[in-house]
């Protein structure tokens, strides 16, 4: 998957000019290309741009953004101002969009809109009530104590399961709490300032606002200490722990299984996965020592905090004050209409995803990328049949994998039924608390059936796309297939560096570190020989060895097991991606581009463009202590570095930094 980006509201200097070649002003000349290719690439276009005060980075890439939003909004503006039929996705569109921009009865209502809650959490008087009244806050979107929701069952893929999860904090990752640097601790002040400064906004005096902050830091803290790390989440072995809830409910004798499956909407469990088990030994020690005064105040907390963008002006500026500017280094709100827009993306993705793809993604586009897509599995698949570390057998079983992905570009075949959801135009607030609860529901009614193959789990506008080790599947939304990533004008060899690498990154998950432990079928199962097994995993280790020397600043480095997965997918995805390339230039004169540039050298150059990005200092400590993608100039020169086809292509030699001497190759 890729990493998630933020909007834009513009290009300072566009990467491409049209279809001829790249455009030679937007690099480095003073940087050789075997010294730091991304500096090489890019370093043109960084030195003319800054960062604009509403985003925490910014890129070539994420022109892509202020597109796909300009025509979200154009969708979004003439749907509210239609008032379409009552119970059509346009008018729930057009209805949600309108009440998230009419900031005067936002204004008006304040903290109102939360009332009910805040009575049924100031009436919490046992620990039946406290899971009642935790129930119904998990079920509109606030995080509290811990996630349930429905997965597939990892020892028989055809089947759904429920599943209950560690969760329940306010920062970003459980080392926020635990770690002892510095700057952890300055971070965990700051967040406690604003916890005190959201209880007042809430009507709480001074005094009592900073003792609540305190008290909820102390819940949230021992939560974090009880919770797996951002690495062991990545491992599935240590995330099934299927039980009856016979079992859990011994493993949590403080907190009634099937009160809480009532209270939340769900049908009552024989069995279900407990992720972390020792997470909910530790939350039912909690349930049985802290006052339930304090629990009242960290409900109340998890609250306002899910909540405060929907609320008054004061909320939303406090909220982004510590999300925004202390966390990503962001130092103005984006304009509301994008907030906005994405809001109604976020609840109703599907139903302004018709819209989106009718207007505009054509059959074409779809086609396109879908010959490519095919491509690149006949080359992987050509390449599986040479890999001197993997035996016939082994071979046989990624070869089946590999037969067996389901492919889905663009958008969904089946579209998502909206119709028994309520928007209308008495208050924001509203609209998106029962969105939540639509969308929840509609996940806990999924538990105890078979797996629905045709399911989407973005939205067709999303600028993103993802493997399913599950479903051994590989989806495309339509948003990301435009722009510097995918242009449908251009040659191949830039077209494969950009659109292509990122098929083959999703098809290499399907061997990255968790895809390789799940066979054809989405089962957590082994098919590898022992030794093939050891031979992989020493190559994921190489790859994890070196992203660890990657440095963000000082004394912070990437972490290599957290990366190793989209870091295996990155040098596969190239790999795979050049070698189908290069079969495509079969028989094709290799001529120069009017920059001078081979086609080789614009294949990576390409891959290069749609990477380049700049990262407040901040964003980039936020990303590294928790998103498994490398940095972008690593996601650069990390694979290429390994690449024997990059050295080939730029004259790369022994001695250089882009040529390593402890080269990690997998595919």
């Amino acid at each position: 998957m890729l990493r998630r980006l933020c909007a834009t509201a513009g290009l300072g200097v566009a990467i491409l000019a049209g279809a001829a070649g790249f455009v030679v002003a937007n690099m480095d000349r003073t940087c050789k290309a075997c010294d730091d290719f991304y500096k090489y690439a890019n370093g043109g276009w960084m030195k003319k741009n800054t960062i604009p005060p509403q985003y925490p980075e910014w890129g070539p890439a994420l022109i892509m953004f202020e597109r796909t939003e300009q025509r979200l909004h154009e969708i979004l503006e003439a749907a509210a101002a239609n008032r379409s039929a009552a119970g059509s996705n346009e008018q729930k569109i057009g209805d949600y969009y309108a009440t998230c921009m009419d900031t005067k009865a936002i204004e008006e209502k304040g903290l109102k809109p939360l009332n009910g809650d805040l009575e049924r959490i100031n009436a919490i008087h046992d620990n039946a009530s406290l899971l009642e009244t935790g129930a119904r806050l998990q079920a509109q979107g606030t995080g509290v104590l811990f996630g349930y929701g429905s997965d597939q069952d990892f020892a028989d893929s055809t089947q759904v399961i429920g599943e209950v999860r560690q969760g329940g904090l306010g920062l970003p990752d459980r080392d926020y709490y635990t770690r002892d640097d510095e700057k952890s601790k300055e971070l965990r002040k700051q967040y406690v300032e604003h916890m005190t400064k959201m209880f007042v906004l809430m009507g709480d005096a001074k005094p009592k606002a900073a003792a609540e902050a305190q008290t909820v830091l102390g819940i949230e803290t021992s939560l974090a200490k009880a919770s797996l790390n951002n690495v062991d989440l990545r491992d599935p072995q240590k995330n099934y722990h299927k039980m009856s809830v016979a079992d859990a409910q011994k493993l949590t004798p403080h907190w009634n299984w099937d009160a809480y499956f009532a209270a939340i909407g769900s049908a009552k469990l024989s069995d279900m996965n407990v992720s972390q088990p020792e997470f909910f030994k530790a939350m039912d020690g909690l349930l049985a020592s802290v006052p339930l005064e304090d629990w009242k105040t960290y409900y109340r907390w998890q609250l306002i905090h899910r909540s405060a963008r929907l609320l008054s002006d004061p909320f939303v500026q406090e909220n982004f004050n510590f999300t925004g500017r202390v966390l990503e280094g962001t130092t103005e709100m984006r304009v509301r209409w994008r907030r906005c827009s994405a809001t109604v993306d976020d609840g109703l993705g599907e139903a302004l995803g018709q819209v989106y793809v009718e207007k505009y993604f054509p059959p074409a586009a779809k086609a396109r990328v879908l010959a490519m897509v095919r491509n690149l599995l006949a080359a992987l698949n050509e390449d599986l049949n040479t890999l001197e570390w993997m035996s016939p057998e082994t071979r046989r079983a990624a070869a089946q994998k590999l037969q067996a992905f389901a492919l889905k570009i663009g958008y969904p075949d089946k579209w998502r039924d909206y119709s028994k959801l309520k928007i209308d135009r008495e208050s924001y607030a509203g609209n998106a608390f029962r969105a939540t609860e639509f969308e929840n529901a509609r996940d806990l009614a999924k538990i105890g059936k078979p797996v629905d193959h045709t399911e989407w789990g973005m939205s067709p506008p999303t600028i993103n796309a993802y493997y399913n080790p599950q479903l051994n599947e590989i989806v495309f939304p339509a948003g990301i297939l435009q722009g510097v990533i995918f242009d449908p004008d251009r040659d191949d060899s830039y077209n494969y560096g950009a659109i292509g690498s990122i098929i083959g990154h999703e098809i290499t998950h399907g061997f990255d570190d968790q895809g390789a432990q799940f066979d054809p079928k989405g089962n957590l199962k082994n098919w590898w020989t022992e030794q093939d097994l050891k031979n992989f995993q020493g190559r994921g280790e190489c790859i994890a060895k070196q992203f660890d020397g990657f440095e963000v600043e000082k004394g912070l480095h990437e972490n290599g097991k957290l990366v190793e997965g989209e870091s295996i997918a990155d040098l596969g995805g190239l790999t795979i991606s050049y070698a189908a390339f290069e079969k495509s230039m079969e028989g094709k004169p290799r001529e120069k581009d009017a920059n001078g540039f081979t086609p080789e050298q614009q294949f990576f150059l390409g891959y290069a463009a749609a990477s380049a990005a700049i990262l407040r200092p901040e964003f980039a400590r936020l990303l590294a202590n928790t998103d498994p993608h490398p940095l972008p100039e690593f996601r650069v020169n990390g694979p290429f570095s390994n690449m024997e086809a990059f050295q080939k292509a730029f004259g790369c030699k022994k001695g250089d930094p882009m040529v390593r001497e402890d080269v990690c190759k997998i595919w």
